[in-house]
């Protein structure tokens, strides 16, 4: 077993529960391998605003990984690892899209997040990811701003068609991944994000940053875009609720998420 110098933590599924918590046994399985000086980083879909909360509860500084790849951050010193925003030429075509077709689009940058109108998605975010929108035209934002991911939302069969056909129209000019909440089981989030961009690529980026080597690293996951996070990390940790894909090329399978799974791993390969 490799010695361990750093834990890779994807948030949803894997670190936030049904309840949108973190459980008591996860908080204080990640507080004890921080006092054996282990470090501890977030690998995730969501961006920046959407995780202070999470680590300001964990006491987590340093690098972290955002937007599903895209940005690997400091929050704590503003200082950037690594961006890969998108390329203003398709991001441009993806507004005009999205207009003539009537599909709802969310643009974000590494602080804000943007909207042209308010549907259901935007009170989601302030119940539960705990960031409200700024309503804007997104020209100006995508002429003026680096815009690190767009996101789709789905949870009928309208947004879901809509996110098919933005889907087929951008496939050569975005990468896709889709994520889900347990809180929110019937939502789909599509990040999309520029072509290439991955966890594991940030990864290599953050474990380059940080001088320890990717054999050290172990990371924690459920969902299908932790795929290139377990084939770049040294040993990958499946949650028991993980997508079967993911549990085919982990290391070890845990418990899952609502049974603290994560605790269970910690205890067994970091404690």
């Amino acid at each position: 077993m490799p010695d361990f110098q750093l834990a890779v933590i994807d948030v949803d599924g894997t670190l936030i529960n049904k309840q949108g918590k973190i459980s008591a046994a996860d908080k204080e399985a990640i507080g004890k391998a921080r006092d054996k000086g282990i470090l501890v980083a977030l690998s995730t879909g969501r961006v920046v605003p959407a995780c202070t909360y999470l680590l300001e509860e964990l006491g987590l500084d340093g690098f972290h990984i955002f937007c599903d790849g895209a940005l690997v951050y400091n929050p704590a010193t503003a200082q950037t690892c690594y961006s890969q925003p998108l390329c203003q030429g398709p991001l441009l075509s993806a507004i005009e899209f999205v207009r003539e077709h009537n599909i709802y689009l969310e643009l974000y940058t590494i602080l804000d997040y943007y909207v042209e109108y308010e549907n259901w998605s935007a009170k989601m975010h302030r119940e539960f990811f705990r960031i409200s929108p700024t309503v804007t035209d997104f020209k100006k934002v995508a002429l003026t701003q680096d815009v690190q991911k767009i996101e789709l939302m789905v949870h009928d069969q309208t947004e879901r068609r809509g996110a098919e056909l933005f889907m087929s129209r951008f496939e050569d000019d975005f990468h896709f991944s889709i994520a889900r909440a347990p809180a929110y089981p019937e939502v789909e989030f599509v990040n999309i994000v520029s072509p290439g961009i991955s966890k594991g690529r940030a990864l290599e980026k953050m474990a380059a940053q940080m001088g320890i080597s990717l054999r050290n690293v172990i990371a924690f996951g459920d969902g299908s875009n932790d795929l290139p996070l377990f084939r770049a990390a040294g040993f990958g940790v499946a949650m028991g609720n993980a997508r079967a894909e993911l549990k085919e090329i982990a290391d070890y399978v845990t418990l899952d998420v609502e049974e603290s799974g994560l605790a269970a791993a910690f205890n067994k390969f970091l404690i």
